[in-house]
């Protein structure tokens, strides 16, 4: 195990924040993670807007605006049929 560096951590950072890197990369990333203040900002950064995300995608829209989306998408499907 060793420290990957930023330009790595950062290049991986989406994946290792999804757990989606192998086990090995990920210990490398944890470590340079713990000592490097600049990637710790960039994860807490990711880990925010990340978790903003999940929350607007578990709301619904309002049934007017999912009216209005649906009847434009009719309507540009049938444009293009």
């Amino acid at each position: 195990m060793s420290d990957c560096g930023c330009e790595q951590a950062k290049r991986n950072l989406e994946e290792y924040l999804r757990d989606e890197v192998c086990k090995t990369n990920a210990a490398d990333i944890r470590q340079h993670l713990e000592t490097c203040t600049e990637c710790q900002d960039e994860a807490h950064l990711a880990r925010t807007l990340t978790e903003v995300v999940q929350r607007a995608c578990r709301e619904q829209a309002p049934e007017v605006l999912r009216d209005q989306v649906l009847s434009r998408l009719r309507s540009i499907q049938a444009e293009h049929a």
